[in-house]
């Protein structure tokens, strides 16, 4: 049996491949929208992939599975559970199979068995991995999706939070319960691969190490920890990270059947002229993704600035709105990565790149960052604004301050007060020069951020904390 984990650490996601080295098949678990490069894993190994599996239908990023099933002629493998709400509805004339709990099928000699594990979204399922053809007769591991993570489970407030679905935290966490006593009694020595690593909002704690067992988690996975269903339900709703706005879109696309990705990328901006005309015209945004200290040096007025790297797919998604359309300032060295960045949660709609030297000559607008003393001293004429978020905030916060989190911010930020300067700051200053490119680009004149962020400010005002319950 071959195996390969494939990590993307802008959406602390794992995708799978498992392949029967004998009859040369293999299955892709919970695939990515590009998977290029698990294809090429595949046949440098000598495997031909011919099949897709997805554990649930995904929130947090643009699933390849209908890319694969049109493009490559791979048959999907996709859960029939929960109710009408939760079926996928690109399935006809496609090679699908629906599959229920309890339900078998084979790649090459490789058994998979559905386990229906409902919690995070009712139609959720996790796939038993048994190597028939290496002998086993006893599984060897779990694909949990978002169930289990290695030290967390899977969130169940997401579609009420993201998608306004009442009443589906309380209902998905009393699920979560049962599907969590099922998982308990599952044998200790078996793998468990999640969909998802540290940095994912899809849990709140969630570890670091790629993978983990089931006789580990029982031992040290808090949600396994508790026999009470109601400590439970409390337990798991309780301190759990703001939902993603862009949640909600992604349900939507993985649902209906994402656009087929044709590979043809957007044209080059031919002058500094051509971009600022066009970022005049109503539903459309620049998106600068230099670093914060090239940028707040000068930026094109109304640009937002959010850096290439493991931000850019998240704060890209809190901030672009799926009705506008972006021209992208990059690097060309970066601009391939960043294009699927954004296509991998479906901010597809980029029409215009440029490069910094292109915009060097328009690029006039600035902001300022200080460190603390200097924070302190604007404090008394400003309007302070922190933009961490809530759990940040409760743990401790400056009196004066003005809690809006970052990813709220575009939409927020404007009923404020622009007569008056603005001061901003997050935990460590990375987010508060995002939300300082926000605030320029809602048309607020004069912008600090705090080099530091409140870490460096609470070193030297630890009596001045105010603490929220």
């Amino acid at each position: 049996m071959l195996f390969r984990s494939f990590f993307d650490e802008k959406l602390a996601q794992y995708a799978y491949l498992v392949g029967c080295q004998r009859t040369g098949e293999a299955i892709i678990i919970d695939p990515p929208r590009y998977v290029d490069h698990i294809i090429e894993a595949a046949k440098k190994e000598g495997m031909k992939i011919t099949a897709a599996a997805e554990t649930h239908i995904h929130a947090d990023f643009v699933s390849g599975a209908h890319q694969l099933a049109v493009k490559h002629g791979v048959k999907l493998y996709l859960s029939d559970e929960g109710d009408e709400n939760w079926k996928y509805q690109y399935t006809d004339g496609m090679n699908a199979e629906l599959v229920k709990d309890g339900a078998k099928f084979k790649i090459g000699n490789i058994e998979f068995e559905v386990m229906h594990t409902p919690g995070h979204t009712p139609e959720s399922i996790s796939f038993v991995l048994t190597d028939v053809g290496g002998g086993a007769s006893k599984p060897m591991g779990i694909f949990t999706g978002d169930f289990v993570f290695v030290g967390d489970i899977g969130r169940p407030d997401l579609l009420e939070k993201a998608a306004g679905i009442q009443g589906m935290a309380d209902s998905g966490a009393k699920q979560m319960f049962q599907s969590v006593q099922r998982f308990k009694r599952l044998p200790d020595y078996m793998m468990v691969w999640p969909a998802h690593g540290a940095g994912s909002a899809c849990g709140k704690s969630i570890g670091a190490v790629p993978s983990s067992t089931v006789g580990y988690e029982k031992q040290f996975n808090w949600a396994m920890k508790i026999d009470n269903e109601k400590e439970f339900v409390y337990e798991l709703l309780k301190d759990q990270p703001e939902a993603p706005i862009y949640f909600a879109e992604m349900k939507r696309v993985n649902k209906a059947g994402p656009a087929i990705v044709d590979g043809k990328g957007p044209e080059w901006a031919d002058s500094a002229d051509e971009v600022v005309e066009w970022a005049k015209e109503g539903k459309h945004v620049i998106l600068d993704t230099r670093l914060a200290s090239e940028f707040e040096k000068g930026f094109v007025k109304g640009a937002i600035n959010i850096p290439f790297g493991k931000m850019l797919t998240s704060w890209a998604g809190w901030l672009i709105g799926y009705d506008e359309q972006m021209m992208l300032i990059v690097k060309k060295e970066n601009v391939k990565e960043a294009l699927i960045a954004l296509q991998s949660i479906h901010l597809d709609d980029v029409v215009k790149l440029a490069t910094p030297e292109t915009m060097a000559s328009v690029a006039k607008e600035t902001y300022k960052t200080v460190e603390v003393d200097q924070f302190e001293q604007l404090k008394e004429d400003a309007q302070l604004i922190d933009v961490r978020n809530d759990n940040e905030w409760k743990q401790g916060h400056m009196k004066e301050a003005d809690h809006k989190m970052l990813g709220r911010l575009r939409k927020e930020g404007s009923a404020l007060d622009q007569s008056k300067p603005v001061l901003i700051h997050c935990q460590s200053g990375a987010r508060s020069a995002i939300a300082a490119s926000v605030m320029k680009h809602l048309g607020f004149d004069d912008v600090t951020h705090l080099k530091g962020g409140f870490s460096a400010w609470s070193r030297k005002n630890e009596s001045k904390i105010i603490h929220s319950s």
